[in-house]
């Protein structure tokens, strides 16, 4: 199994932040944005983000701002979206740096997404799934702007998409996936409403993800991926059940995953890496408290320090 190769993973983040033109960079142009925040968590977890020039990084985020309308595309002369709108906000509190926003134009951004029903459009186009409610829920908490939004609306739509297995899916009615559960779960624990989860059947489902191999998966009959490390662990410790895994074989899944080479993390043993699942392996290892990284906050999914300075000051 091995250490965590903590130096070769930063330099491999460092590494991908820098290229521009190989395969990899062109086809994910366009969520740059949701990979500068696994990068330089990643960094900050490993206590290194210092590696990196805050203001160059911020420069660029702004060219990917929109005025008009108050949110972030994924890239530059990208459309704006729900999903880089939080990553935006996310690093900017990594800096400790949300001063560089006009938070009123970006939060009613936010806000004039929910709709009648209480859910959340990613965009203009309309399209609603969980995982907006969560970036919304998430984006407006850190910017201190909840009282933008019709709180109850949101938190009884998410209830709405509960199912009887007690997973959460991307719609009411929509299959139970671990990747739905953790948005809907940490809503609700942001909200303060995680009276609405059944915590033993969710706790339950959550628990039958792990497969032999020690991985998790994110629904019944998958394989393990280590990125369902992050969506099923956050869930389990934000209901009390992340006892109910073996946390030494997950362990071990994820560090078997290592390019010990080059740094990175793939999602199974022997695959390519990538800076996503680099990301959710090194914030999954700090779920189950591996030593030497930064402590994880569950529902905000940065780091605890950073959490405590955006609402705390310290």
């Amino acid at each position: 199994m091995g250490d965590l190769e903590a130096e070769k993973h930063v330099k491999y983040i460092l590494s991908a932040e820098k290229k521009k033109d190989d395969f990899e960079s062109l086809v994910l142009e366009h969520l740059r944005m949701n990979g500068a925040y696994w990068g330089l968590t990643t960094l900050d977890l490993l206590h290194k983000l210092e590696a990196v020039d805050p203001d160059e990084v911020i420069l660029w985020m702004m060219e990917c701002y929109h005025q008009d309308c108050g949110g972030f595309g994924g890239n530059i002369g990208h459309d704006p979206h729900l999903l880089y709108t939080l990553s935006a906000v996310q690093v900017l509190a990594l800096f400790d740096k949300l001063d560089a926003l006009d938070i009123e134009k970006v939060s009613d951004y936010v806000a004039g997404l929910q709709n009648e029903d209480g859910s959340f459009s990613g965009d203009i186009w309309g399209e609603t799934d969980t995982r907006f409610s969560y970036c919304a829920i998430c984006c407006l908490s850190i910017l201190h702007r909840l009282d933008k939004i019709d709180v109850e609306k949101a938190v009884n739509y998410i209830v709405s998409c509960k199912n009887l297995d007690g997973g959460f899916g991307s719609i009411p009615g929509g299959e139970s996936h671990a990747g739905q559960i953790f948005c809907c779960v940490g809503a609700l624990a942001i909200t303060g409403s995680l009276h609405h989860v059944d915590r033993d059947l969710l706790g339950w489902w959550l628990c039958e993800r792990q497969c032999k191999d020690g991985g998790l998966n994110g629904r019944p009959e998958k394989l393990a991926d280590v990125c369902y490390t992050w969506w099923v662990l956050s869930s389990l410790i934000m209901i009390d059940r992340v006892h109910w895994i073996d946390k030494d074989k997950l362990t071990r899944y994820i560090l078997n995953c290592q390019d010990r080479e080059n740094g990175g993390i793939s999602d199974r043993p022997d695959n390519a890496v990538d800076v996503f699942h680099t990301f959710f392996g090194v914030a999954g290892l700090s779920l189950v408290e591996y030593p030497g990284l930064k402590s994880m906050d569950p529902a905000y999914a940065l780091p605890v320090d950073v959490v405590n300075q955006s609402f705390f000051g310290k």
